[in-house]
C-alpha cells in the first residue's frame, strides 16, 4: 500500500500561483511513476501531468502545458505540482496518484493504483 496526501491548495486571484506538494509513505517512493489529475465541479477527473519514476520524463495536458510544472524529490518521498498564470478554469480538486513503474508513464486514470484524498484549488477572477 501507498499512502498519499496532498497539500498546497488554496484560493488564490487569476494570474497567481499555488505549488501542491504530495507526500507519499508505505512502499519504495521511486517505485512509482506519479501523476496530478483533477476533477472540477460536475464535470469527470482530467489528467494534469505525470513524471517518471526517475523524474527524467515529465508530460502535460495541453489546457496546462506551459504553466504547470511536475517534478519530484525521491529523497524525500514527494512530488510537486507548481501552477502558475491560473485562471478560474484551473478550479478543481487536485488529486496526486501512484502508478506501478513496470508500465509506461500513463495519462490515463485507470492505470493509477493509489490516490490521494485530493486538494481543492480555487481560483477567483
Amino acid at each position: 500500500q501507498v499512502q498519499l496526501v496532498e497539500s498546497g491548495g488554496g484560493l488564490v486571484q487569476a494570474g497567481g500561483s499555488l505549488r501542491l506538494s504530495c507526500a507519499a509513505s508505505g512502499r519504495t517512493f521511486s517505485n512509482y511513476h506519479m501523476g496530478w489529475f483533477r476533477q472540477a465541479p460536475g464535470k469527470e477527473r482530467e489528467f494534469a501531468a505525470a513524471i517518471s519514476w526517475s523524474g527524467d520524463r515529465t508530460y502535460y495536458a495541453e489546457s496546462v502545458k506551459g504553466r504547470f510544472t511536475i517534478s519530484r524529490d525521491n529523497a524525500k518521498n514527494t512530488v510537486y505540482l507548481q501552477m502558475n498564470s491560473l485562471t478560474p478554469d484551473d478550479t478543481a480538486v487536485y488529486y496526486c496518484g501512484a502508478a506501478f513503474r513496470l508500465r509506461a508513464v500513463s495519462t490515463r486514470e485507470v492505470e493509477y493504483a493509489y490516490w490521494g484524498q485530493g486538494t481543492q484549488v480555487t481560483v477567483s477572477s
